[in-house]
Order: structure tokens, then sequence, then C-alpha cells
């Protein structure tokens, strides 16, 4: 096993693993796996630049992430165990309208490898 099989979005899993690191994983995994859904606004936004696109669609995506922690009664700052599986939960089923059960369960199984490692 090399060390890129440690690595899940960014996060070692052969090192301590904290709520925000995971909440971190999960705006990363989010981004990557619905960028080039997002790509396809672009023309709505009257075509930005290519640098402040990436922008765009990494605050949206970090500020989804942040409005579900809020929904389901959680602290973006210090997300709980609890939270973090609610929002993945959350994402699963937004995701089922752009992605496959499949692709979407190889994501949620690499989120929650992140989750259960926490305290």
């Amino acid at each position: 096993m090399n060390s890129k099989d440690n690595i899940i979005y960014g996060v070692d899993i052969n090192k301590k693993v904290t709520p925000i690191m995971v909440r971190d994983a999960m705006i990363r995994c989010y981004y990557e796996a619905h960028c080039e859904i997002l790509e396809l606004a672009r023309d709505s936004f009257y075509n930005p630049p290519k640098r402040k696109f990436e922008e765009m669609k990494k605050s949206h995506v970090k500020d989804l992430i942040e409005n579900l922690i809020c929904d389901v009664g959680g602290d973006f700052d210090n997300p709980s165990k609890e939270c973090l599986y609610q929002v993945l939960n959350r994402l699963k089923k937004i995701a089922s309208t752009y992605r496959t059960p499949k692709i979407i369960n190889k994501h949620v199984n690499e989120v929650i490898q992140l989750i259960d490692k926490l305290d």
C-alpha cells in the first residue's frame, strides 16, 4: 500500500482525523464530484474569467456545506460526528440528481471512513 492509498480527499487516514478535516474533505469531495456540473452554469454568470469562476464554484460548495451543517443544527467551525453523518446523507440525496448510485456510494464510503475515525 503506498502513501497515496492512505489519503482521502487530502486527509491521511493513518493520522489523527478531526471534524474540521472531515468537513473540509467533504467540501473537497463535493467540489471535485460536481465541478463539471457547476461548470455548466458558467454562462448564467456571464462567463467570468476562469480564475474568478473557480473561486465562485469553491465558494458555492463551501456555502452549501455550511448551510447543510446549520440545517442539521451543527456548528460549521466545530461539527460533530453525528452532524457530519447527517450532512453526508443530505449531500448523497443532492448528488443523486447528477450522479449514478455507484459513483455516489464510492464517494460516500470514502467519507464514511473519515467520519468513522473521529472519537
